[in-house]
């Protein structure tokens, strides 16, 4: 009897802690938190998919359209107070957009990103950062200086964000644009074009043959 009950619990520890089973119930519990993450957005869309970790902070500013797609660490933040400030932020996506692992997405007043964009892991688009660049707020601890925001992000549709990408305040990406990976996006990038580098240039436009 001994034995029959130590094969027992022996098969039956196999059984639950196989990858498959460890597997199905990471699905479900992905699942779950998922839903319950969709509900506190302002609008959300159909299939939406979250990885691991997801992080947010007003959701209630945050719109995002169907067929959203994020690996794991996703963070997004739509600041409307920090310090003694007050904002009215907006954070809006439209459908089909797919972000690799450890996207971040920072608002205090309006990131506008279409459809069908390809974000690569680490990409990180702000329109806002610590202070301005004087003497007497760079006396300031980087945390006590005030947000500040050059103006919105805006990112057409069709725009490929290659690895660690970074996107400024005030910048307009056009549409069909590839922005290659480790650039810093401080100015405007026309629709049609390739661009890269620090800060980030055209390098080549994509409706021209040379």
């Amino acid at each position: 009897m001994k034995r029959f009950v130590k094969k027992l619990l022996y098969s039956l520890t196999r059984f639950f802690c196989s990858a498959y089973i460890v597997e199905g119930c990471s699905r479900i519990v992905r699942f779950w938190v998922t839903n319950a993450y969709a509900k506190r957005f302002r609008s959300v869309g159909d299939r939406l998919h979250l990885g691991k970790n997801p992080s947010f902070r007003g959701q209630q500013y945050i719109s995002v359209g169907d067929d959203f797609s994020a690996g794991d660490g996703l963070l997004m933040e739509a600041w409307d107070a920090y310090r003694d400030q007050t904002f009215t932020p907006q954070i809006c996506i439209g459908n089909g957009v797919n972000c690799s692992n450890y996207v971040q997405i920072s608002a205090i007043d309006r990131v506008t990103i279409g459809d069908h964009v390809l974000m690569g892991q680490c990409v990180y688009i702000s329109d806002n950062n610590h202070g301005k660049w004087n003497a007497e707020e760079l006396r300031l601890p980087p945390t006590q200086r005030p947000l500040t925001s050059k103006g919105p992000v805006s990112i057409g549709n069709n725009v490929w964000l290659g690895r660690c990408v970074t996107v400024l305040s005030g910048v307009t990406i056009g549409d069909n644009c590839v922005i290659g990976a480790n650039s810093v996006v401080t100015k405007d990038i026309p629709p049609n074009c390739m661009a890269a580098g620090v800060p980030a240039k055209v390098v080549k436009r994509l409706d021209q043959d040379t």
